[in-house]
């Protein structure tokens, strides 16, 4: 194999952190993903259980997690502390978050079931991707947006805030604030124009 880190001393750690290649199947990265698994499981039955202690391997397990954030189980992570999510948000089952880069969910979102967040991405070099490089971007999403049901948010995209994204949209591009948007690849349809108060 190729040394693609000559004269770097730096971990395949300390890469991803940065947003470089790294290797993924590195022995302190497995650890931490391993170790993300048994909190996202542990969470899940204690959850199933109704046992009270459920949030706190939530705590555990995600870098910031803001007050009256619900999290319908099962959640997939990749590590779980590259994640933030914001007050009040709701995430419905089985949402998967690759989190190899930070993942920002603002407060008061709504999350689908089956919404996949995937920061890692990976060289269109067949012969580095052999290899088991891959690096990642980050995702962001800001607050007060709804994603349907089976969203996929691609590497590096950022959704402003009260955006809606349609159920089983691929979201491949940053999408601004205060529009609809769907479609694979995912296309502004519509502006949300103000909201009267209706007494």
């Amino acid at each position: 194999m190729t040394d693609y880190f000559a004269g770097d001393p730096r971990t395949n750690r300390e890469r991803m952190l940065a947003g470089d290649l790294y290797i993924a199947e590195d022995p302190e990265l497995e650890a931490r993903s391993a170790r993300a698994v048994r909190l996202a499981n542990l969470y899940e039955r204690q959850t199933v259980a109704g046992d009270p202690a459920a949030r706190g391997r939530l705590v555990d397990l995600i870098g910031d997690l803001g007050e009256k954030v619900v999290i319908r189980p099962p959640l997939r992570v990749d590590y779980g502390d590259r994640i933030s999510i914001g007050a009040g948000t709701f995430i419905n089952f089985n949402l998967t978050a690759l989190d190899v880069a930070a993942i920002t969910i603002g407060e008061d979102c709504q999350i689908g079931p089956n919404v996949q967040l995937l920061t890692p991405t990976h060289p269109i070099d067949p012969r580095m991707r052999r290899d088991k490089l891959e690096a990642a971007e980050p995702i962001t999403i800001g607050d007060n947006v709804w994603l349907g049901g089976g969203v996929i948010v691609c590497p590096g995209v950022t959704i402003g805030a009260n955006t809606v994204i349609g159920a089983g949209s691929v979201v491949t591009r940053d999408i601004p604030a205060n529009v609809v948007a769907v479609g694979s690849p995912a296309r502004v349809i519509t502006e949300i124009g103000e909201v009267e108060n209706v007494a």
